[in-house]
């Protein structure tokens, strides 16, 4: 469960500016278990942990498929391995299942039963501060350690630039660097840089007269003015055309805006908060930002962690998401494997608009429980893998999908096999609903038998 609290600023559960000498501790952090979201740490204190049905952290409700006695994991100070101890429904590690008692090495997530475990080098900020709802949002230790940073520089400092993946939530932060200000009480205008024509980026961000140009018949405020007293976000900054930019630093550095036809400045009191998910050094180097824009904005600069290196809060959004779209619906683990394993490279925002998809695949099945099968295929993959565009680590987890789905038409195709191609029979043994084993054979174009039995296979 999340915590609420009502500010971003450091609390007494706050990760202090000393925690990056602390000591680490590597661990597994508990995110699914007994058809519950979680987000719980099991530390590695010794040289392995034994894991099974009934293990402390993992909560009251035990998972009945978890054997008491299920697997041992051992970090050997760079790689987790883990090792099956004879469980009745076995351990699989990234997709894959263990043979009992080999070891393999974990990367990505566990599964024993029906819990999910993600390995983690250091497991001792969840466990010192748990995730917490923050203004309407789950932040986990990562991103509060970004928002204590974001705090510090609202306080001490008059910019802030927020690098980031596309949906990691920059405008989110660029609104608490707002709000811990000493401006909070202004207004805060978010620009989409991106979205602006460049015919219209001069008048728009910094006003005109009238009689400034054809067709403006009155004085209109530009953006700068609109933020006087308050902050100005300028989303995706380096999509301004360099001409722009060059006003925008004057204004930066005098405190005046120059609105088009006007015949002199006018003062303006902005605090300027900058994103990109470009590097803004690389951007200078490539000439797409001036240097000296650089400087003005450029600096402190914060990283937003993409969703793929925030598994605590991965299934607490999703578990919500879901009951946000249909209360009551339940969630498969292999829904929440198959996340896990997938990059994200839309991040918070590609993973609620594909989970949303998902349930409502489900309810027009007439399931009451959103598994793997339900998700999109193309979705949380990474984009360009055939072009060579997708980051090694995009390619690895789009690839480690890939191995889930090929594992899952295997057991179907060995339920076909076993059943003569009775759909109804093979869907009753893999505890799915028949017409949504209809819809992974059309997907597959598997051979099935024209007899079919009456009646639907229950929800296990």
């Amino acid at each position: 469960m999340a915590r609420d609290v009502s500010t971003l600023g450091p609390s007494e559960g706050s990760l202090e500016e000393g925690d990056s000498a602390r000591v680490r501790t590597p661990g597994l952090v508990g995110v699914y278990g007994a058809g519950v979201a979680m987000a719980v740490a099991l530390p590695l204190r010794g040289e392995s942990l034994e894991v099974g049905r009934g293990t402390p952290p993992l909560g009251e409700a035990e998972d009945p498929r978890m054997s008491r006695r299920h697997a041992r994991i051992r970090f050997d100070g760079q790689r987790f391995w883990v090792t099956d101890l004879g469980s009745q429904n076995g351990t699989f590690v990234d997709g894959e299942r263990l043979p009992v008692g080999a070891p393999r090495e974990a990367r990505r997530v566990i599964r024993m039963g029906t819990s999910l475990l993600v390995p983690s080098a250091d497991v001792g900020p969840l466990e010192r501060l748990g995730v917490e709802r923050l203004d309407g949002f789950l932040r986990g230790p990562s991103f509060r350690a970004v928002l204590d940073e974001v705090a510090r520089a609202a306080r001490l400092g008059t910019s802030l630039h927020i690098h980031g993946e596309s949906g990691t939530g920059k405008e989110g932060v660029a609104r608490a660097f707002h709000a811990q200000g000493p401006r909070s009480t202004g207004p805060f205008i978010a620009v989409n840089c991106a979205a602006i024509p460049q015919a219209l980026a001069e008048r728009l961000l910094f006003g005109a007269r009238r009689g400034a140009y054809s067709g403006a018949e009155a004085d209109a405020q530009g953006y700068l003015q609109s933020a006087d007293g308050g902050t100005l976000f300028l989303d995706e900054v380096v999509e301004l055309d360099l001409s722009v930019q060059a006003k925008l630093l004057r204004v930066l550095e005098t405190g005046e805006v120059l609105a088009l036809g006007a015949a002199k400045p006018a003062k303006v009191d902005v605090r300027v908060c900058s994103a990109s998910h470009q590097s803004l050094r690389a951007l200078v180097a490539k000439g797409r930002l001036r240097e000296d824009l650089y400087f003005r904005i450029g600096r402190p600069e914060v990283v937003l962690p993409p969703l793929r290196e925030r598994p605590e809060e991965l299934a607490l959004l999703l578990q919500e998401q879901v009951d946000r779209v249909e209360p009551g619906m339940g969630t498969h683990v292999s829904l929440l494997e198959a996340c896990l394993l997938r990059p994200w490279p839309g991040n918070v925002r590609e993973l609620l608009v594909e989970v949303r998809v998902a349930v409502q695949k489900a309810l027009a099945e007439g399931s009451r429980r959103v598994s793997s099968s339900h998700l999109g295929t193309g979705a949380g993959t990474a984009f360009g893998d055939a072009g060579g565009e997708a980051s090694p680590a995009g390619r690895e987890l789009s690839a480690k999908a890939r191995t889930l789905e090929g594992e899952e038409r295997a057991r179907v195709e060995d339920a076909l096999r076993k059943h003569s191609g009775n759909v109804s029979a093979a869907a009753r043994e893999l505890g799915m609903h028949r017409t949504t084993l209809r819809r992974l054979l059309e997907r597959w174009d598997l051979p099935t038998s024209e007899r079919e039995e009456e009646g639907e296979p229950g929800e296990k």
